[in-house]
């Protein structure tokens, strides 16, 4: 191979790399440009951002409008209100899914393709369809209004989704694995908790971080079940806001703002975790 053509392969892929590079940079701006008009408007006043517009710096920082919104709300009753809900569904669907997974990928349960089947439909039915059954049973057994029927059901939901990806997770578990423990006089359970589980650790912290930011979003099914005010969750909170009769953009901005930062510092907090658990997979 001539130089020349050396050179022109470096080129190419050095051109390619730019290309690549570029779209990803005006992707991760196209990403971004919103919550970065959220946080210029979340400090400003109303009559800075009259002046200036939305996309003008704030001339002095503005905390009032935070302020305000907190306390119309109770924010921090919200804010708790999501975590209960949240980590209770992260933690209880992982625990289901592992079980469920386990019999159905490891146990080779009879009939494991039907129950894979069942599901992954269970994944595809809309929650407007579920609404009215599962309101009918919330009042049949008195748990209508309750951060617990939430949980209940938002733990379902979530552990079908775990079941389908974990299943197919411990279908190619090392054999060897359950083999020594085997040998080792271990059973199911044992097996489970001590084999099982710590090596799949990184997948189920995975999960367990997707879990809790989605039940934290959740806002359709907690508008239905939690009618009090002092049981509702943070999307409530400012779907609250939105709907008053005059709209202040910048109090709309900062109460965006509160709402995204706790499940920004979540995800900030497990990145290593996510991380950990994508690597992983794509060893195996």
């Amino acid at each position: 191979m001539s130089t020349q053509t050396v050179k022109k392969a470096k080129q190419g892929g050095l051109a390619t790399k730019t290309l690549v590079l570029a779209g990803l940079t005006v992707f991760t701006g196209l990403v971004l440009a919103p919550f970065l008009v959220v946080l210029i408007n979340a400090f400003k006043s109303s009559e800075d951002y009259s002046q200036g517009g939305p996309l003008a710096l704030p001339s002095t920082l503005y905390f009032q409008g935070m302020i305000d919104f907190w306390n119309r709300v109770e924010f921090g009753e919200k804010l708790w209100n999501s975590f209960v809900i949240a980590a209770s569904v992260a933690v209880l669907a992982v625990i289901i899914s592992v079980l469920n997974a386990y019999a159905i990928g490891i146990g080779r349960l009879r009939g494991r393709t039907a129950f894979l089947m069942f599901f992954l439909l269970a994944n595809l039915l809309p929650q407007e369809a579920l609404v009215y059954p599962l309101y009918y049973l919330s009042k049949q057994f008195d748990l209508y209004n309750t951060r617990l029927m939430v949980i209940i059901i938002l733990t379902a939901i979530q552990a079908a989704f775990g079941t389908y990806l974990l299943s197919s997770v411990f279908r190619d578990f090392p054999p060897s694995l359950l083999e020594a423990a085997a040998l080792d006089g271990a059973g199911k359970l044992r097996t489970l908790i001590r084999v099982v589980v710590p090596t799949s650790w990184p997948t189920l912290s995975v999960l367990f971080t997707f879990f809790f930011i989605w039940t934290w979003n959740e806002f359709f099914l907690p508008l239905i079940f939690l009618i009090d005010n002092d049981l509702q969750t943070v999307p409530l909170a400012l779907a609250v806001l939105q709907g008053q009769r005059e709209v202040d953009i910048t109090t709309t901005a900062a109460s965006a703002l509160l709402g995204i930062v706790p499940a920004v510092l979540f995800f900030l907090i497990f990145q290593r975790t996510l991380t950990r658990g994508v690597m992983s997979g794509a060893v195996k």
